[in-house]
């Protein structure tokens, strides 16, 4: 592996932003096939894993189609405008406005959520309880969840505001890196948590369980954070005495 990919473990999220400025920028158009894995690692000079990696945050994205024993294609369905106006934003701030949204409007959806929509997000919880080592559904799961309980408030601009999140989310290099660098536990407790006190028409409850839902994501990513730092430290230390030690 090139030192310099070494150095900096989080190069294919940097790659992946600048293939994304090809597309937005008409390089590839949609429907346009992409150069191959090893074209790409030589052209902008890094291994072919770094590029594999990259793809995944892209295809993540939506933004490429990988199409088995074909290659990979730009999305047909996203548009160069659609692009330029996407918001890196990370996932500390996603989730600092998940906490501030999606609280209260698990406690507005345990007064007014009708028992149909209860019925609805019970069978998406026995998916999320259920799943074995279906790890990669788990986040359109979480999405399906979370989305199910801002529709039960019964207010169109909440949903549509705490939807507009996970679209943030699904659109931002950062956060998509982020939520896959950290290897959660879904522990789906805490969505059984949230699950009976909307059952039980307990707002309270119900917004407090949503808020410590989200306070331990953000936990896993400081810790996460913290762990990468000393890493990086270690790293720089290790070095500083490499170029030290007597020849």
């Amino acid at each position: 592996m090139p030192q310099s990919e070494a150095a900096h473990p989080k190069l294919y999220g940097r790659v992946a932003r600048q293939i994304e400025e090809h597309i937005s920028g008409s390089a590839y158009p949609a429907g346009a096939r992409l150069p191959g894995e090893r074209t790409l690692a030589a052209l902008i000079g890094v291994s072919r894993p770094t590029i594999r990696e990259a793809m995944l945050v892209l295809e993540m994205q939506d933004l490429v189609e990988v199409r088995r024993g074909s290659g990979v294609y730009v999305a047909e369905r996203v548009a160069p405008a659609r692009l330029a106006r996407k918001a890196d934003v990370s996932a500390f701030e996603l989730i600092e406005a998940r906490l501030m949204f999606e609280g209260q409007a698990a406690g507005l959806a345990a007064r007014v959520m009708s028992d149909g929509m209860l019925d609805s997000l019970e069978a998406i919880l026995a998916r999320i309880e259920g799943r074995a080592a279906a790890d990669a559904e788990e986040p359109a799961l979480d999405r399906q969840f979370h989305l199910a309980i801002a529709r039960g408030t019964g207010n169109a601009l909440i949903a549509r505001t705490i939807e507009h999140l996970w679209d943030l989310h699904e659109g931002s290099v950062q956060s998509c890196q982020a939520f896959r660098d950290v290897r959660r536990d879904p522990r789906p407790a805490e969505y059984r948590r949230v699950y009976e006190a909307l059952r039980n028409r307990d707002g309270m409850l119900a917004q407090s369980a949503m808020r410590m839902h989200l306070v331990r994501l953000s936990d896993d990513f400081l810790a996460f954070a913290e762990m990468e730092l000393i890493a990086s430290a270690r790293r720089q230390i290790s070095e500083k005495r490499r170029r030290l030690a007597p020849a």
